[in-house]
């Protein structure tokens, strides 16, 4: 861990520097290009002096320039995780501005190059306090690019609270939540939330109309609850099967929604611990890997050894690549990185490795209303990109074109 953290700090020292000369247009050589409508064997690829993508070109069309081969690998586009804690022993529940930069930068070397910091359940007060952070500090991190707040919770029901603090949970309330909007500066865009609650459709109504994306999850409901939220505006599900009940042949619950609703994206936790591949499987075929947004639902233990670790306020260990709450031994989110969770989907010969990518990245930020900020490559994003052995592990990460990770 000391290595890696050293590595990072000589890259990111590398990297300022850089910024402060004129970047000069170059094209990236690789054996293959996930592009935003098509994948491309061979080829190259514009970076602008401005940090952005512009043209690809194909293998007979050789543009006169700066050429970074990259032979034997494939060029993707960053990965956005849109539920996430936290990682290198820092929490968005917790950490102080630099923490949540230490996240950031870290980040680079799970191959995310976006995120949605995540909240869990907790005092109105304390969410208020980490809202104002963010709109402090907004555009300040120094890796991966925040690209908004998740609210996970705190609108849930006790029977499915899992990791998440029963105590805090209340009934919707559109003036408390336009308050934490209002602290962060418009940058919370999206909350998960049960939609059997008092007021739920009402509130989801309401919430839809100021842009923010709804997602349903640490629920109880029935299918009949589940589908109101999503005719009231809710577009998503939280973690599908987990923090809800098991899918039923005979009472068809919230679960069963998110497999069989039209036009929804489905959260989904691939460790191979929340979801067996078995019944990953299953979803992903019932909805189709367009509507699959992978995320890690990672918390501080990420990049960390086992041993004990804290999600909010409840005490967690990690021990066999799982974290689990000391008292009950419920699972408390994970520490899976998301450049695991792309292999493992192809691993399990589930999806093909252009779809997992793309449910890492396009539908995550389709999903979360940020894809014209990031999850494509397309001319004139960014271009963070990431280079993958053909084995789908992390060679390099690029934010902004400049080369910030290699493994």
């Amino acid at each position: 861990m000391t290595n890696f953290i050293r590595y990072n700090k000589d890259i990111e020292s590398d990297y300022f520097s850089k910024r402060e000369k004129i970047q000069m247009t170059y094209y990236i050589h690789a054996d293959k290009f996930f592009l935003e409508n098509r994948t491309e064997n061979g080829g190259y690829l514009e970076v602008q002096d401005n940090g952005k993508f512009g043209f690809f070109y194909p293998e007979t069309k050789k543009p006169e320039g700066k050429i970074v081969d990259y032979r034997g690998k494939w060029v993707v586009p960053g990965l956005v995780d849109t539920h996430i804690h936290g990682s290198l022993r820092e929490d968005v529940m917790k950490s102080n501005w630099e923490g949540i930069d230490k996240i950031s930068k870290g980040l680079l070397s799970a191959g995310v190059t976006s995120w949605l910091p995540t909240t869990i359940t907790a005092a109105s007060d304390t969410l208020t306090r980490i809202c104002k952070m963010f709109a402090d500090h907004k555009g300040e991190e120094h890796g991966a690019k925040i690209q908004g707040i998740h609210f996970e919770g705190p609108f849930f029901t006790e029977e499915h609270a899992g990791a998440e603090n029963p105590k805090y949970m209340m009934d919707p309330d559109i003036n408390e939540f336009n308050k934490w909007l209002k602290a962060s500066d418009g940058m919370l865009c999206k909350i998960s939330m049960a939609p059997e609650r008092k007021g739920s459709k009402e509130f989801i109504r309401e919430a839809v109309k100021e842009g923010i994306v709804v997602a349903l999850g640490h629920s109880s409901a029935t299918f009949e609850e589940a589908v109101e939220g999503v005719e009231a505006g809710a577009t998503m599900f939280t973690h599908t099967y987990n923090g809800m009940p098991d899918p039923s042949h005979h009472t068809p619950s919230i679960s069963n929604a998110a497999m069989a609703l039209n036009n929804v994206t489905d959260e989904l936790i691939c460790d191979g611990h929340h979801v067996r591949p078995s019944m990953a499987r299953a979803l992903i075929n019932a909805v189709g890997p367009e509507h699959i947004a992978l995320i890690t639902d990672c918390m501080e233990a990420g990049m960390m050894p086992d041993g004990d670790y804290m999600l909010g306020e409840l005490p967690v260990y990690v021990k066999d690549g799982m974290a689990r709450l000391k008292e009950g031994d419920n699972l408390a989110g994970s520490i899976l990185q998301l450049k695991q969770a792309i292999k493992n989907v192809v691993d399990w010969n589930i999806v093909t490795p252009e779809k997992a990518v793309m449910m890492a990245s396009y539908v995550p930020a389709k999903s979360a209303h940020i894809l014209d900020k990031c999850g494509t490559i397309a001319p004139d994003k960014d271009a963070d990109f990431l280079i993958l052995n053909p084995d789908m592990t992390l060679s390099e990460t690029y934010l902004n074109g400049e080369s910030r990770y290699k493994a």
